[in-house]
Formats: structure tokens, C-alpha cells, sequence
């Protein structure tokens, strides 16, 4: 009896995964091993503000989940986290940050979209601008040009006024 409640939490947490999963556009793999609890706790807290989060899974439940999901992330060995994230960015880009100045936690592999994405596509995301900046940019850009045409239209104006 004692082992099939086990079973049944273990295929809780494997649901849980899968859930987590398809919910997301983002998730990261990532090793957190030599972080401080005050550390962790300022990741989750960032994770957090950027509309994201993370779990400590076991290897063989996380394999589980992954291959309901027909997902091959290749082998998962030593403790690992997974963060997920709606967007698809902020995951990366906050966990990326963070390691700037917490070496012990290392991007490994991740789900983006879902394809897979190793390290260096991880740390080429990470490059990319965040979704406001890209606002603010696409904006400036069409405001520019808008001021262009202003600047333009006021110097016709003027030279419209001195020939008459």
C-alpha cells in the first residue's frame, strides 16, 4: 500500500512537470549547486518579477516528464532546476543576468518554443533585447520619421511664405 502512494506522488509530480511544460514557452535547465540560500532566494525573487519561476525536480521524474512530451534534452545528471516562463525570453535573460555575478548557477538546456535549445542558443537569446526595449525602439524609430516629415513640411511652409 505503502508503495503505491509513492508511485502515485512520483506520477503527481511527473503531471506536474508535463503541465509546467506545456504551459510554457520558455523552460531552462540550469545547475544552482554552490548557490546560497540568500542567493536562491534573490533568483526566485527575480524570476519572479520577470512573470517566472522555478522547481528543483528529480532527474529521473524530470526524464519521465520529458518523454510523455517525446522531448530529448539528453542525459540529466546532477541536481538541476527548471525554470519556466510564459515569455519567452525573461527566463533566459534574468537567469543569464544572474549568473553575470553568481558563477555556480550554469544554463545548460533549455525548451524554447518548443525546440531545444543548448547553451550557446541560450546565451544568444539572452543577447536579445527585452520585449519593452524592442517597443521603445520600434517606436523611436517610427517616431523618427515622423519628425522627419514634420521638419520637412515646416521648412515647405516657410519657403512657401517667403516666394509669396
Amino acid at each position: 500500500m505503502a508503495n503505491v502512494k509513492i508511485i502515485e506522488k512520483k506520477q503527481e509530480v511527473v503531471n506536474e512537470i508535463v503541465d509546467k511544460l506545456k504551459e510554457s514557452n520558455t523552460s531552462v535547465v540550469f545547475e544552482y549547486q554552490g548557490l546560497t540560500v540568500t542567493e536562491t532566494n534573490e533568483l526566485r525573487r527575480k524570476l519572479r518579477e520577470s512573470g517566472s519561476d522555478y522547481k528543483v525536480y528529480k532527474n529521473t521524474l524530470a526524464k519521465r516528464a520529458l518523454d510523455i512530451l517525446k522531448i530529448d534534452l539528453g542525459e540529466l545528471t546532477g541536481p538541476k532546476a527548471i525554470a519556466f516562463g510564459t515569455d519567452t525570453i525573461a527566463p533566459i535573460k534574468t537567469l543569464s543576468e544572474f549568473a553575470k555575478d553568481h558563477p555556480a548557477l550554469e544554463l545548460k538546456i533549455g525548451i524554447v518554443d518548443g525546440e531545444v535549445a543548448d547553451e550557446e542558443m541560450l546565451k544568444q537569446l539572452a543577447a536579445i533585447p527585452s520585449r519593452d526595449t524592442l517597443l521603445t525602439q520600434i517606436a523611436a524609430g517610427l517616431m523618427q520619421h515622423v519628425k522627419n516629415v514634420a521638419v520637412c513640411l515646416d521648412l515647405h511652409a516657410k519657403n512657401l511664405e517667403e516666394n509669396n
